[in-house]
């Protein structure tokens, strides 16, 4: 039975499971919203919340702690200059787990989990397109031309060398 169990185990020991989890708050830190399963997400949700909280102390003591449970140096530091400025006049409730259905493999309930406050990519404008394309079109021609110099300088050395070996 699972009376007052704390933590949900995933079938794993103590190491793996602490960096599965360290490697979904990264994650998560990371990109702002990440797919896993809906347990993992429902754990995960426990560990960025308490870091976010402990965040928004913007201490150096606070720092010290994140960096102890979470010894990535860049994802301390976007909690801590990024995210927890973002959710400073929010008491907690900053991550949203959201239901996508079961993974054709297994069967397994998948879920996104964001930041409440986190706005997906939407679609490039027209102009953005436009600007891409000639971007890409410069690039291209750019690259063109450096192939036909490599190739008459290569064809130039070839000739002194037959020149020489004669």
């Amino acid at each position: 039975m699972r009376h007052n169990a704390k933590v949900k185990h995933f079938g794993r020991a103590t190491g793996p499971r602490t960096a599965l989890l360290r490697g979904l708050v990264y994650s998560l830190v990371e990109h702002g919203r990440i797919k896993t399963t809906l347990a993992k997400a429902k754990e995960l949700r426990r560990h960025v919340e308490k870091a976010v909280t402990k965040g928004k102390d913007q201490t150096l003591h606070a720092r010290r702690i994140l960096l102890s449970r979470y010894p990535n140096e860049a994802a301390v530091n976007t909690i801590m200059t990024d995210i927890a400025p973002r959710f400073k006049n929010v008491d907690g409730g900053y991550t949203r787990i959201l239901k996508l259905g079961m993974r054709a493999g297994d069967k397994a309930e998948m879920a996104y989990i964001e930041f409440t406050d986190f706005a997906p990519k939407g679609e490039p404008t027209e102009e953005q397109t436009k600007k891409a394309a000639t971007a890409k079109r410069v690039a291209g021609k750019k690259a063109a031309a450096k192939k036909k110099r490599i190739r008459k300088a290569q064809g130039a050395a070839r000739r002194v060398q037959r020149a020489n070996a004669k």
